[in-house]
């Protein structure tokens, strides 16, 4: 099949997607994803669209939404938050999740706020660019994989797909729709070859490039190429690694952290991770093997036996 063939079945699989998950509002990060569904979206909804970031750091998201929200003439809110914010939704999301993975509360405690802010002004469902990054290949761990070890990868990857908007959407009361999960789509992309997902283009290897080469015409070049970004980076929350050195001494750390060790049989590794465990410790208890099998050697939870990573502590592979 061409290219061209391949780009014009995407766009209209994206477009029955969007509009059978249609919300009036959107969390839009100005990456690939979400910028794709804003194009689609705004072309049927006056669309709000919802942008977090750090108020101390240069986000790169910002102004990124900022290219999409004015080129498609969204309704967009900006809100940026300080740490003492960041601070305050981070037992939620610990309680919500069940994990003190710093990764995973770095990339969560935003998205928190952003659907915090949506709910607050009102809305009560919104679309989120989740699924894109599994279905297409957009993670850089993959682009050097040798075919059969890429697809085996993403087949993989498939079966253990979860993302935490969706309880803490729930959480919020805030109904996340997910359209790049839209069953005919996800079937179709499922079953498109991988050498359509990551491929060089100029003097770089890139992950998506099928959903790029569809959509590049339609949304902001800069946003067609921009490099995949997590969370962490993209709202500037990877900058408050450095608030736990501040808030906590070396030697409270290293004898919280010989304590953990041998009562609960628990390994922190940093200083973050201490200030989240305890959190998660106080709210669901020290982590217990309660199954026979596979076990994080970090934190004693059970892990699935096709999972290489502990959703409990983040720890990998396990």
């Amino acid at each position: 099949m061409r290219v061209d063939e391949i780009c014009d079945r995407l766009c209209s699989l994206l477009q029955e997607a969007v509009l059978r998950n249609l919300s009036e509002s959107l969390l839009l990060s100005g990456g690939l994803d979400t910028s794709i569904i804003a194009y689609i979206a705004s072309q049927y909804t006056r669309l709000k669209a919802f942008t977090v970031a750090l108020n101390t750091s240069s986000a790169p998201d910002v102004e990124y939404a900022k290219m999409v929200a004015g080129k498609l003439g969204l309704d967009h809110t900006i809100h940026l938050f300080d740490e003492r914010d960041f601070l305050s939704v981070i037992p939620i999301v610990i309680k919500t999740l069940k994990t003190f993975d710093p990764m995973e509360i770095r990339n969560s405690a935003p998205l928190f706020i952003a659907l915090r802010e949506a709910k607050e002004r009102g809305t009560g469902s919104v679309m989120t660019g989740d699924g894109s990054d599994e279905l297409f290949a957009g993670y850089s761990f993959l682009f050097n994989l040798e075919k059969s070890r890429l697809e085996d990868e993403l087949i993989h990857m498939w079966s253990n797909m979860s993302f935490s908007s969706i309880p803490l959407g729930k959480y919020l009361n805030v109904d996340v729709k997910l359209p790049y999960l839209d069953p005919n789509l996800k079937s179709y992309v499922m079953r498109l070859d991988s050498g359509y997902k990551i491929r060089n283009e100029g003097d770089q290897i890139w992950g998506k490039w099928i959903l790029r080469k569809a959509f590049e015409r339609m949304i902001p070049e800069a946003v067609a190429w921009r490099v995949k970004m997590p969370i962490e980076y993209g709202s500037g929350t990877n900058l408050l690694t450095g608030l736990f050195e501040k808030r906590i001494e070396d030697s409270e750390f290293e004898e919280r952290r010989r304590r953990y060790i041998e009562d609960d049989r628990v390994i922190v590794r940093n200083k973050e991770q201490l200030y989240y465990y305890e959190i998660y410790r106080s709210a669901i208890g020290v982590p217990q093997r309660t199954r026979h099998g596979k076990s994080c050697h970090l934190c004693n939870s059970d892990v699935p036996e096709v999972t290489k990573y502990c959703k409990v502590c983040g720890a990998y592979p396990t």
